[in-house]
C-alpha cells in the first residue's frame, strides 16, 4: 500500500547559528522516508515532508536528538487539508501556525536571563576590578584577612552568573559532544576555561592560607583569579542574545500580518435573505454581498452592482479598480465606494491571499542564513585546541616525567590562552554597534544576517509605488481654456470631488485646500459615472471631472486641451478634465510623485558598484516615464506578487546576491525571497514583518546608508576576526613551550591576562564603529517634478481660516507664529512637517525654511502651542521654540 505523503511542522530548540540549523536539516533529511526537510533558524520551525509513516517522525525526533538538539512534532496531517476545527473555505486553512506565541516567549525568557545575569554580573566586575581601579570595597573583603572572602564572593557571584546562563554551556558542550561545535561551543569553553583557573586559584589561597603563607595566597589572589572574565562574557553574550530574539520577533510577524488581512465574516445572501457567517464555512457558489468599507472574504466574480475597490494588497497601486458586473474580485481587497454581489470562485489555501502567505512562508523557510565566519572557523579551531592541549601535556610529560606541574601549567595554558573568546565576541560585537548606529539613522536592522549580508549585494530592485514614489496620487499639473481662472477651475473641480472618496478626488480637494481655493458651493445632483469621473450641479453650473470618454458622452469639445493631457499622460501622470455647462475649463493631471530623494539615491546605488532595477505593477509606459526620471538601470513593468517574487528568484539563479526595497504587502514575497529584504517603515505591516531591514523614515537615501553600514561592519568584523587569529597563531605556540629553549615561558596567569587583553582589544575595535558616519550629506535634492499645490501653500498669508466644514460659521481671527524645529535633513522632512501641521485644525499657510530649520504659519488662537509641538515631534522632530 502506497502511503500519503504528508507534512508536519516541528518546534526545534537549541538552535543558535545558521551552522545548528543545516546539521538539523541534514539530520532530519537523512532519515529513511523523508522526502525534504526544511529548517527555519528565526521561527525555530522545521517544516518535513514524509512518507507518512508514524515511525519516520520517531527515526527523524532521535535523529534530530543524535545532532544534540531537541525536535517536538505538531499534529500531523496531509499536505494541503485543513484542520479539524476549519473549514475548507477559511483563509486559517491554508496558514502556517501563528510564530507570535513562541517569538514572545522566546524573548521574555532572554528577557529574564539578561535581568538576573545582570544582578550578578555588575557586583562581580565591580569587586574583581575594584582593586585595581581605586574603587571602595567593604572592608571585610579587603587585606591579607579578606583575602578568601574576597575569593569566595566572586566564586559565588560568578558561580550565579553561569548557573543563570547555564544554557550555553549545556548546548555548547551537548553540542562538542556530537563532534559539531558552533558559538555556544566557543562561549562554553571560554568561560568554563576562566572559571575553572580561577577555582584552582581559589584552592591555592585555601592551602597557602592553610600553610601561614600570606605572600602565596595573596600572589593567587592577584594573579590566578578571572571569575570577572568568566562571567562578564557570558553577561555581554547573553545582552546580545536579548537584541537577537527581539529581532526574530519583529522579523517572525510576517505570517502573523498575512492571517490578520482576511475578514472573520462574511455577509451571505441565500434565498433573498442576508445572513453574517464566518469567513471559515464559505463554499463555491456561494453568493456575497460586499458593501463600501468591506473587505472582499474571498476569489469570486462580480454579478451585480458597482464599486471601487482597493486591490493595493495585491498589485501595489494606490488607484482603486472599478468593479461592475463580471468583474473579477479578489479576497482581502476592499470595496471603497459602491456595492455589489459575488459568486465565490475560489476559498481556503485557493485563494490568492493564501497563495501570497504560502510564498512568503516558504521563502523564508528556504532563505540560507548567512553562513557566520566565526561558526566555520569554530568547526577548526575549537577541536584544533583540545588537541593541542592534549598534545603539549603528553609532549611535556614525555620530556620532563617528574614534573607534571609544568606539563599541566602548558596545557592549561594553552586553554586559556588560546582565546576563543575574543573569537565569540568578533561577530556580535561588531554587530550590536552597527545595529545601534543604523538605529540612530533610521534603520532597522532586524538580525545580524542582514546587517552582515546587505555588504554582499549585486542587484538592489526597488518597487516603484510607495518606495520610489510617495504611494499617494497629488495634483502635479493644471492646463487652463483661454479665459479661465485657475481657481475657478479648481473650486469647481473640488466641490464636485469632495463628495466623492476615490483617491484622485482626494488628490483634487487637497490641491485646492492646499492653494485655499474655496470649493465650499453646494453640489446638487450628484452621481458617479463607472470608469468615467463624477456629474452633478455646482453652484448652477453643469459640470464634469472625469476622463476624455465622459466628456465625449456629454459632447464636450476637449480638442484644445488634448496636447495638454498627452504631455501630462506622457509623465504618467492621470488627465482630469473639467467641463462647465458643455465646455471644457481645462485639465488637471494627476500623479504619484517621485520622492525627493529617489534619484540621488539610486545614483549613489550606482556609484556603489550595484546593479539598480524598478518592479512594478504599473503599465509600461507609466514605469518608463518614473524610470528615466530617477535614472534606474532596468525596468521591469506589470508584474504580480509572484512574479516579483520569481524576478528575484532569477536575479539569484544567476548567482547574484539581491536586496528587495518595498512597502506593500505585495512585495512581501519578494522582500522575503531576496536575500536582503528591506521595507519603507511607511509601507504595509506585512512588507516590514518580511523585510530584513526597515527604513523608519521612508528615505529612499537610507537604502544607501545601509549598504554602507553593511560594509563598515563587516571591515570590523574581519579585523576583529584577524586579531583574534593572530593573536592565537602567534600565543598558542608560545603557550605550548615552543621558546621555552630560549627562556620564554608563558604560565597560566599571563595567559589568562592575555585572553582578557585580546577580548578587549575585540570590543574596543568594535566600539569603533560609534564614530562611524553616512559617506552623504543627508541632503537629498529635490525632484524636478514639484507639486504645485506644495509651492502654492506659502503663499496668501493675511486670509482667514474657518473654524468648521459648514457654511456661514464664524471664522476665528488668525496669528503668525515661527517653530523652531530640530531633525529636519532634506525635503521629505519638509512634506512631513508641512503635513503635521497643517493636520492641526485651525492652522494654514505653512513656510519650511529648511536652511533655517524653521516653520512660519497661521494659527488661529484656539490653536493651543502644546497641540502644534506635539503634531511636530509625533512626526518625528524635535521643537526648540515656538512664538
Amino acid at each position: 500500500m502506497t502511503r500519503q505523503n504528508t507534512r508536519e511542522a516541528f518546534d526545534v530548540t537549541g538552535m543558535t547559528c545558521a551552522a545548528c540549523s543545516a546539521r538539523v536539516e541534514r539530520a532530519a533529511g537523512g532519515v529513511e522516508g523523508v522526502e525534504s526537510a526544511s529548517v527555519n533558524l528565526l521561527k525555530n520551525t522545521m517544516e518535513l515532508e514524509y512518507d507518512g509513516d508514524p515511525a519516520t517522525i520517531a527515526r527523524v525526533v532521535s535523529a534530530v536528538e543524535r545532532a544534540g538538539y531537541a525536535a517536538t512534532p505538531r499534529a500531523a496531517r496531509p499536505a494541503g487539508a485543513a484542520g479539524p476545527a476549519e473549514g475548507a473555505g477559511s483563509f486559517l486553512a491554508a496558514r502556517p501556525d501563528d510564530p507570535r506565541v513562541n517569538a514572545d516567549k522566546a524573548i521574555q525568557a532572554k528577557r529574564i536571563q539578561l535581568r538576573w545575569s545582570l544582578v550578578f554580573g555588575i557586583p562581580l566586575f565591580y569587586f574583581a576590578m575594584g582593586p585595581m581601579l581605586g574603587w571602595p570595597v567593604p572592608a571585610v573583603l579587603s587585606g591579607h584577612k579578606g583575602m578568601m572572602a574576597f575569593a569566595i564572593t566572586q566564586l559565588l557571584l560568578a558561580t550565579a552568573v553561569l548557573f543563570v546562563n547555564r544554557s550555553y554551556f549545556t548546548t555548547g558542550f551537548r553540542t562538542l559532544a556530537h563532534f559539531s561545535p558552533n558559538m555556544d561551543s566557543l562561549i562554553a569553553i571560554g568561560s568554563a576555561s576562566s572559571y575553572a583557573y580561577s577555582l584552582i586559584g581559589v584552592y591555592r589561597m585555601a592551602l597557602a592560607l592553610g600553610s601561614l603563607d600570606l605572600d602565596a595566597a595573596h600572589q593567587a589572589m592577584m594573579h590566578g583569579l578571572y571569575f570577572d572574565s568568566a562571567g562578564t562574557i557570558l553577561v555581554l553574550i547573553t545582552l546580545g542574545k536579548f537584541f537577537e530574539a527581539r529581532a526574530k520577533g519583529k522579523t517572525t510577524s510576517a505570517i502573523s500580518a498575512l492571517m490578520d488581512l482576511a475578514p472573520r465574516e462574511a455577509t451571505v445572501l441565500r434565498d433573498g435573505i442576508e445572513s453574517r457567517v464566518p469567513t471559515a464555512r464559505l463554499r463555491v457558489g456561494d453568493v456575497v454581498v460586499v458593501r463600501a468599507g468591506e473587505s472582499v472574504p474571498a476569489d469570486g466574480v462580480v454579478l451585480e452592482g458597482t464599486a471601487s475597490v482597493d486591490e493595493s494588497a495585491l498589485t501595489g497601486e494606490p488607484l482603486p479598480v472599478e468593479k461592475c458586473a463580471d468583474s473579477l474580485v479578489t479576497g482581502a481587497t476592499v470595496s471603497t465606494t459602491g456595492w455589489f454581489t459575488m459568486r465565490v470562485t475560489a476559498v481556503g489555501e485557493d485563494t490568492a491571499l493564501a497563495g501570497i502567505i504560502r510564498l512568503v512562508d516558504k521563502a523564508t523557510s528556504t532563505k540560507a542564513p548567512i553562513e557566520r565566519v566565526a561558526d566555520r572557523i569554530a568547526g577548526v579551531f575549537v577541536p584544533a585546541v583540545l588537541v593541542a592541549a592534549a598534545v603539549t601535556l603528553l609532549a611535556w610529560l614525555a620530556l620532563a616525567p617528574g614534573d607534571f606541574s609544568a606539563a599541566f601549567n602548558h596545557a592549561v595554558s594553552v586553554l586559556v590562552i588560546s582565546c576563543p573568546c575574543a573569537l565569540g565576541l568578533a561577530t556580535p560585537t561588531a554587530v550590536m554597534v552597527g545595529t545601534e548606529r543604523a538605529a540612530a539613522n533610521g534603520i532597522m536592522v532586524k538580525s545580524a544576517e542582514a546587517l552582515e549580508g546587505a555588504c554582499a549585494l549585486d542587484v538592489v530592485v526597488l518597487d516603484k509605488t510607495g518606495t520610489i514614489t510617495e504611494g499617494a496620487p497629488s495634483v502635479t499639473d493644471v492646463a487652463l481654456a483661454d479665459g479661465v481662472g485657475e481657481d475657478e477651475m479648481v473650486g469647481l473641480a473640488a466641490a464636485l470631488e469632495r463628495k466623492s472618496e476615490h483617491p484622485l478626488a482626494t488628490a483634487v480637494v487637497s490641491y485646492a485646500r492646499g492653494r485655499n481655493i474655496a470649493f465650499e458651493a453646494d453640489v446638487l445632483e450628484f452621481r458617479q459615472v463607472v470608469g468615467g469621473g463624477l456629474r452633478g450641479s455646482v453652484a448652477g453650473y453643469d459640470v464634469l471631472v472625469g476622463n476624455e470618454r465622459l466628456m465625449g458622452e456629454a459632447d464636450v469639445d476637449v480638442s484644445a486641451q488634448a496636447g495638454a493631457a498627452a504631455a501630462m499622460a506622457q509623465r504618467a501622470a492621470t488627465p482630469l478634465f473639467v467641463a462647465a455647462d458643455g465646455a471644457c475649463l481645462g485639465v488637471l493631471g494627476v500623479a504619484d510623485e517621485v520622492k525627493a530623494g529617489s534619484a540621488s539615491a539610486v545614483a549613489q546605488l550606482r556609484s556603489l558598484g550595484l546593479h539598480t532595477v524598478m518592479l512594478t505593477g504599473d503599465q509600461p509606459k507609466s514605469a518608463a516615464a518614473i524610470a528615466s526620471e530617477v535614472g534606474v538601470d532596468e525596468v521591469v513593468a506589470g508584474v504580480l506578487p509572484d512574479q516579483k517574487e520569481n524576478k528575484v528568484r532569477q536575479l539569484q539563479d544567476e548567482g547574484l546576491h539581491v536586496a528587495m526595497v518595498g512597502d506593500g504587502i505585495n512585495d512581501a514575497p519578494a522582500l522575503a525571497r531576496a536575500d536582503i529584504g528591506i521595507a519603507i517603515g511607511a509601507g504595509t505591516d506585512v512588507a516590514i514583518g518580511s523585510a530584513d531591514i526597515v527604513l523608519m523614515r521612508s528615505d529612499p537615501m537610507d537604502v544607501v546608508t545601509s549598504v554602507e553600514l553593511s560594509r563598515a561592519t563587516m571591515r570590523n568584523i574581519k579585523q576583529n576576526l584577524f586579531w583574534a587569529l593572530f593573536y592565537n597563531a602567534i600565543c598558542i605556540p608560545v603557550a605550548m613551550g615552543v621558546l621555552t629553549p630560549l627562556g620564554v615561558t608563558l604560565n597560566p596567569m599571563v595567559g589568562a591576562a592575555a585572553m582578557g587583553f585580546s577580548s578587549v582589544f575585540v570590543v574596543s575595535n568594535a566600539l569603533r564603529l560609534f564614530r562611524w558616519r553616512p559617506s552623504g550629506t543627508g541632503l537629498a535634492e529635490p525632484s524636478a517634478k514639484v507639486s504645485r499645490s506644495v509651492a502654492a501653500s506659502v503663499k496668501e498669508s493675511d486670509e482667514r481660516v474657518p473654524t468648521g466644514e459648514g457654511h456661514g460659521e464664524e471664522e476665528q481671527p488668525m496669528k503668525s507664529k515661527t517653530m523652531a524645529v530640530e531633525g529636519m535633513m532634506c525635503q521629505n522632512c519638509v512634506r512631513h512637517v508641512r503635513e503635521a501641521l497643517e493636520g492641526v485644525t485651525g492652522v494654514k499657510n505653512v513656510d519650511i525654511d529648511l536652511e533655517a530649520g524653521t516653520a512660519t504659519f497661521e494659527a488661529g488662537l484656539l490653536v493651543k502651542d502644546a497641540d502644534l509641538t506635539k503634531a511636530v515631534e509625533d512626526a518625528g522632530y524635535r521643537v526648540i521654540s515656538l512664538a
